[in-house]
């Protein structure tokens, strides 16, 4: 039996290294008691927002026995998505359009779970074991996974840190009936540094390893459906989707490799794109921009909201006439965070005059951003 165990995890770590994955460990199905703790207070305490499948699936996500009691493994894999170069100073070019580095490509859904996909199979055939692959959009928890397995640790922005590749790994699972020996846990390397917690532009982080999403960047450009909370638009500045500070501030990121090498190296036109493209999508043209990347599933409205909002913190005036257009939209959201930009883009004297000649809109959430606008200028 030992033997047999020996075997199939050798075949295992170089199944994964051929496909192209940079890490694998494996850890107990079973062993998952403090990361259900963990979930349970975030639930509690109402961390999770307007993600509701969280608290939905809070049950089956708190151990991998809940979702597949005849789990006996759980295959944790990584791949590393380093960047080229420090995102942060894009944060300063505000007629750019700051992505998340995740984002910039491919959606990495697919690459993974096609890799899983083919890696499972494999393993099946050779070990007669049944599998199941996993790649984010289940109720899985694979950062408390992959520290349990060793692949990295839960920092204090709670992202998984490898010594090996800092803050930047995707992660994907095969569960399988077959019995691994599991690897030892990894130690947590974070030490007194806070280095993460500080770069957060919203003091998303009530304490040291514990996220309030609701007030994330990332949650809130990518999740948050409707107008985005007055308190929080000022601190995103041209981070139009996701946020990527509290990752790019680790220290253990020098170690990191560029993932150049793993084909998943930044589109051109998504390192430092100008602000004025996006604003003048319509539905057709964003869905054909982001044709195969992520951020397609946010929508154009969502994606457009987020990027009038990087307009009002731009400073830049020629921004102002495409967001006039956009007042008119046929979306909501999108009218409501038009007004924002255009009464921090336009003179005062020309916002009120504009504000004056409006009709009433029909939404609520619009007619309170006229209402807030006029009010701050004593129109």
């Amino acid at each position: 039996m030992a033997e047999r165990r020996e075997k199939l995890k050798r075949f295992v770590q170089e199944e994964a290294k051929a496909i192209g994955f940079d890490a694998c460990r494996i850890a107990r199905a079973k062993d998952m008691p403090e990361a259900a703790a963990a979930l349970g207070e975030f639930v509690a305490k109402g961390y999770y927002g307007q993600m509701k499948w969280m608290a939905e699936t809070l049950e089956r996500r708190s151990s991998p026995l809940n979702l597949w009691p005849e789990a006996r493994s759980v295959i944790m894999l990584a791949m590393n998505y380093g960047p080229e170069e420090d995102p942060r100073p894009l944060l300063k070019q505000p007629d750019r359009a700051n992505i998340s580095v995740y984002a910039r490509n491919r959606d990495y859904h697919d690459v993974i779970k096609g890799k899983l996909k083919q890696m499972a199979g494999r393993f099946a055939a050779r070990s007669g074991a049944d599998v199941k692959v996993f790649v984010d959009t289940a109720p899985v928890m694979e950062k408390p996974i992959a520290a349990k397995a060793g692949i990295g640790w839960q920092g204090k922005h709670t992202n998984l840190v490898s010594r090996e590749f800092g803050s930047w790994l995707f992660l994907g699972s095969i569960f399988t009936t077959e019995e691994l020996e599991p690897d030892r846990a990894e130690k947590d390397f974070c030490g007194s540094c806070r280095a993460c917690l500080d770069a957060c532009p919203t003091a998303a982080f009530p304490a040291p390893y514990k996220l309030d999403a609701r007030r994330c960047i990332s949650y809130l450009t990518i999740e948050h459906h409707g107008v985005i909370p007055e308190e929080f638009r000022e601190a995103m500045g041209n981070r139009i989707y996701g946020c990527d500070d509290c990752l790019a501030a680790c220290p253990w990121n020098k170690f990191a490799q560029s993932a150049s090498e793993m084909k998943l190296a930044a589109r051109d036109d998504l390192k430092a794109p100008e602000l004025s493209m996006f604003l003048g999508f319509d539905d057709a043209a964003f869905r054909k921009f982001f044709t195969g990347s992520p951020i397609k599933r946010i929508g154009r409205n969502r994606f457009v909201r987020n990027c009038l909002i990087a307009a009002g913190n731009s400073g830049h005036g020629f921004l102002a006439g495409q967001c006039r257009v956009l007042a008119d939209d046929e979306s909501p959201e999108v009218r409501a965070m038009a007004v924002w930009a255009l009464a921090r883009l336009l003179p005062q004297a020309e916002f009120a005059a504009l504000a004056r000649a409006r009709p009433r809109d029909t939404d609520e959430d619009v007619r309170r951003e006229w209402q807030r606008e006029e009010e701050m200028l004593c129109i």
